[in-house]
């Protein structure tokens, strides 16, 4: 049996919301058990009743579960915790996770193999005692409710084949000049290929920007994560950095370019799936948050980006 401790905002990735106390099956195919927290609004709230009757409940299930092992993939002291709340006879973690403090709720410390931050996940399920490594294959849950808003939207639009383009990535150092993207939403439209702007919270300007770069070839569209999930499903390209859409866009297995700027591809790359990588030999590698755009990020030209995307498609982009 696994089960996952998971934000609730994120858990769509791991279970559409009708299949979460069901079985493993194509709304819930990857693990057991969810246990969903929430703890950015726990921490908000540290002294209300609720957050602490939310918490008890939390604990409670992680408890009745009887996990023999804890693995703590993410190295933060949030994760630590309820790994080391759970009560199983092992945890295992990073020797050097992202939050240091976290290491005194492992009982396993191990020191990771490879570059690719999958293959050093791969580590800790190792060192838990794994043997079979998987194929590159992600099953990303089906929701029906998401999926048919999908096909609706899709024939609303008139779309036959379409370009997700994602203009955020968190850091403004990892985004790519927005008329840029519009540029190339322009010339996608002359190959017959429309062009959906996804941006997040707080990205709906950037998204603006793109659209209107564009002159009308790209248009907004605010999507759940389980829309996001079905629409990138029926993409025929996405485009976008070193962001959770991307990543998703490379699991369904959906042709994706990549573009790159301080981060490093060889560690936070496309994992698999259909993709490009476009990164331009200016860059550097900082990890550095930063609101400035990356220097090398920025040279990269919608020409590059267009041949890119000719490669992974397999025909010239006019």
């Amino acid at each position: 049996m696994i089960g996952w401790a998971i934000e609730e905002r994120w858990a769509p990735l791991l279970s559409s919301p009708e299949a979460r106390f069901a079985a493993r099956g194509e709304g819930k195919p990857l693990v057991d058990i969810l246990h969903i927290v929430n703890t950015r609004a726990w921490r908000n709230a540290w002294l209300s009743g609720e957050t602490w009757r939310e918490i008890k409940d939390t604990v409670t299930g992680l408890r009745a579960a009887q996990y023999d092992v804890a693995i703590d993939i993410q190295g933060a002291m949030k994760s630590a915790v309820l790994g080391r709340l759970a009560r199983p006879r092992r945890r295992f973690g990073f020797a050097q996770p992202w939050e240091g403090a976290a290491t005194m709720f492992y009982s396993h410390q191990v020191q990771p193999t490879g570059t690719h931050i999958a293959d050093r996940n791969w580590s800790l399920a190792t060192a838990a005692g794994a043997t079979a490594r998987p194929e590159h294959l992600f099953p990303i849950p089906i929701d029906p409710v998401a999926e048919a808003w999908a096909d609706a939207k899709l024939r609303e639009c008139g779309f036959k084949e379409f370009a997700i383009v994602n203009p955020g990535a968190g850091w403004g150092s990892k985004c790519w000049p927005a008329e840029r993207f519009g540029e190339v939403a322009k010339r996608l439209a002359t190959n017959g290929i429309a062009s959906v702007i996804n941006a997040g919270p707080g990205e709906e300007e950037l998204g603006k920007a793109v659209e209107n770069a564009s002159g009308g070839a790209a248009m907004q569209l605010s999507t759940t994560l389980s829309e996001l999930i079905a629409l990138t499903r029926r993409a025929t390209l996405f485009i976008g950095g070193d962001t959770g859409p991307l990543h998703l866009a490379v699991a369904l297995n959906t042709p994706s370019v990549a573009l790159f700027g301080p981060t490093d591809p060889a560690r936070n790359g496309p994992y698999g799936g259909r993709a490009v990588v476009v990164r331009s030999p200016q860059s550097v590698t900082t990890y550095k948050r930063s609101a400035a755009m990356e220097g090398g990020l920025s040279s990269i030209t919608a020409e590059e980006v267009l041949a890119a995307a000719g490669e992974i498609l397999g025909k010239t982009i006019a």
